[in-house]
């Protein structure tokens, strides 16, 4: 066994008994901890509890909680989280995602070396299903970076997206007790309502540098599916519920939090009117969508209209797509980039479980 500091890492599993092996493997595997793993199969029925088991009886390590009825996922990750984790560190990694070597070590020494850190993150490699072999991972010298938690908070407003990929967080345990559990009511966005909400209260580090962990892409990821349906419509509507719980909680620690709200509701809004002038630059039709999605940016905040996304959609609406596209100015040219680049990364958002 490893000495060090010691991390519960909580794997719940839904029908990935093929990945989960992997999974458990990345984190057996990690140098300079102590781990203890709980691997909870939420009623798969297709053999993953049977492959859970296995792993329990080659590695002492390991302990299995099969559910006879499923739960659904917010409900497992609590009973991981809260109910079973009593370690200094937590770590919630997907059965279809691993951890890369190294990747405990570094997170513990960052929360270890930084007491007023209640919850590290870092890269993640992204392994699609087309992607020949495993991915690459960035090794090497690392580097920590630490942000005041209101500050990081102040940032994530700001753009209205999550950075953060999910396999590569590790928590303090009792930080994640004084918070509470998920959000039942974020379905796929409880992780960043979880990382908004531990802002609150806490800092937030990074391991900059190197990867630590990687991120499975496929057609079974829960993000997946609402960052597809009604072009993203689903996965904006859960973004602005995650944010406005996080800060209707955090009105008394916040003081600016009301300028947060509107920041935040205007960044969501130019991100809907940006998918709507995207889908038309490329004649993709949208139905009812396109509407949903323009009264989606007028409810939330009707001054987007003037902002360089609105301004886009209505310069097409008066000149046509074609010459529309010949005057589009530099600024609405990078925004679509900057957008492009945020819905890559938010791909890591929690698994269906």
């Amino acid at each position: 066994m490893s000495e060090g500091p010691k991390v519960d890492v909580v794997i719940p599993c839904y029908r990935y008994g093929a990945l989960l092996p992997a999974s458990v493997r990345s984190v057996l595997a990690q140098d300079g901890v102590d781990v203890r793993v709980l691997i909870i199969d939420d009623a798969s029925g297709d053999g993953s509890a049977d492959v859970a088991r296995g792993l329990a009886a080659a590695d002492p390590r390991v302990s299995v909680e099969v559910h006879p009825e499923n739960r659904g996922h917010i409900a497992t990750f609590n009973e991981g989280v809260i109910e079973w984790a009593r370690e200094p560190y937590t770590l919630l990694i997907s059965a279809d995602d691993e951890l890369a070597p190294g990747a405990l070590q570094r997170a513990t020494t960052l929360l270890e070396d930084n007491p007023g850190v209640g919850l590290t993150y870092g890269n993640s490699q992204m392994w699609e299903p087309e992607d020949p072999g495993r991915p690459v991972l960035r090794t090497g010298r690392w580097r920590p970076i630490v942000y005041p938690g209101h500050s990081w908070l102040r940032r994530r407003c700001a753009s209205g997206t999550n950075p953060v990929f999910s396999p590569s967080v590790v928590v303090r345990t009792a930080l994640q007790k004084q918070v509470g559990g998920y959000d039942p009511r974020m379905l796929h966005t409880s992780d960043l309502e979880m990382w908004l909400r531990m802002a609150l209260y806490a800092d937030i580090g990074f391991v900059a540098g190197v990867d630590q962990s990687i991120t499975r892409v496929h057609e079974k990821n829960m993000s997946s599916t609402y960052l597809e349906s009604d072009h993203g419509l689903e996965d904006l509507r859960m973004r602005l519920l995650a944010f406005d719980a996080v800060l209707d909680r955090g009105a008394d620690l916040l003081p600016d939090a009301d300028r947060l709200r509107r920041r935040m509701r205007r960044a969501l809004a130019r991100d809907a009117l940006m998918r709507l002038d995207r889908a038309e630059d490329k004649n993709i039709p949208l139905g009812d969508t396109a509407d949903a999605l323009a009264e989606f940016a007028r409810e939330t905040c009707s001054a987007a209209i003037r902002s360089p996304e609105g301004r886009a959609l209505r310069r097409r609406h008066t000149l046509g797509p074609r010459l529309a596209a010949v005057v589009r100015p530099p600024i609405v040219a990078a925004a679509r980039r900057k957008l492009r680049q945020e819905t890559r990364d938010r791909v890591q958002l929690h698994r269906g479980v």
